[in-house]
């Protein structure tokens, strides 16, 4: 199933889109695609519904962050071999774990606020894991069945606020915007092997990024093992797993950076794509 939340910022209603591409709308079975919606037997319910039986939605409504509730933005960093390259990094011995804030969440077309003093903006198009239950120490060999699905997703980051400006690297992740999510969840069942996924994100209609999951260091059922044993995930949470190389801090010989007036295109194999335009704060 793809799963998703469509309308107006702040008043998203759940919906699944159909085979044929037809957006159906899920409110009245559920109240929003989150808590027990992600458990293993509310998907399962959901994936009995008959979608010709729900209403189609007309035209072309806004997408939101197709799930809501969410305790964490969970992030992992240089989780790509040909990424850290790229940055003259080291091979990181375990998952190096951030948080991004929650306020950063935003739809996977919405406009992408370039903050106030921003000087080195970047682009990271990543696998999103969807927990669907309550996970804590769990094993490698259990990970997945606390995965409802996967999305995509972009990490937006200040490099400057990130690795000049003192302290972690949150300041640099956690601004307005700076978390797209969607346009839908992929339910698990329909990923067999979430490290064989192609990725992609152009700058104005110019391939920055590709690459491809099997590059990851520590695959999917490696990080929700390993931040289940730092931090208890729930459902609805949010892990970014990590970007291949072509980011704008790994450009030779000068790093590029973005500006508003730009647009970015992004997308996963199987998951769907996003659209961003790069626009001024204006607060």
């Amino acid at each position: 199933m793809k799963l998703l939340r469509y309308g107006p910022k702040g008043q998203e209603k759940p919906g699944l889109l159909d085979a044929t591409g037809t957006i159906r709308d899920l409110s009245g079975i559920v109240p929003d695609i989150a808590g027990d919606v992600l458990s293993p037997n509310g998907l399962k319910k959901l994936a009995a519904i008959d979608p010709a039986s729900l209403p189609s939605v007309a035209g072309n409504p806004r997408l939101g962050c197709p799930v809501s509730g969410f305790s964490q933005l969970i992030c992992i960093g240089l989780n790509y071999a040909d990424h850290a390259a790229e940055t003259g990094a080291a091979i990181p011995k375990e998952p190096i774990v951030f948080l991004k804030a929650n306020g950063a969440i935003s739809g996977p077309d919405d406009d992408v606020i370039v903050p106030k003093h921003s000087k080195k903006l970047d682009h990271e198009v990543e696998l999103c894991i969807i927990i669907g239950s309550r996970a804590q120490y769990v094993s490698e060999e259990r990970a997945l069945d606390h995965v409802a699905g996967y999305a995509v997703g972009n990490d937006v980051s200040e490099r400057e606020w990130q690795t000049e400006r003192g302290g972690a690297w949150d300041k640099g992740k956690g601004a307005d915007t700076f978390g797209p999510v969607g346009p839908w969840l992929v339910t698990a069942d329909e990923v067999p092997d979430p490290q064989a996924l192609d990725m992609f994100c152009d700058v104005d209609g110019v391939r920055a990024q590709t690459g491809n999951t099997r590059t990851m260091i520590f695959g999917v059922k490696t990080l929700v093992s390993y931040v289940s044993h730092f931090i208890t995930l729930h459902p609805g949470d949010i892990i970014f797993t990590g970007t291949p190389p072509g980011v704008g801090l790994g450009r030779k010989p000068d790093p590029v950076f973005l500006k508003a007036g730009q647009t970015l295109r992004l997308g996963v194999q199987g998951l769907g794509v996003q659209t961003q335009r790069l626009v001024a704060w204006n607060g």
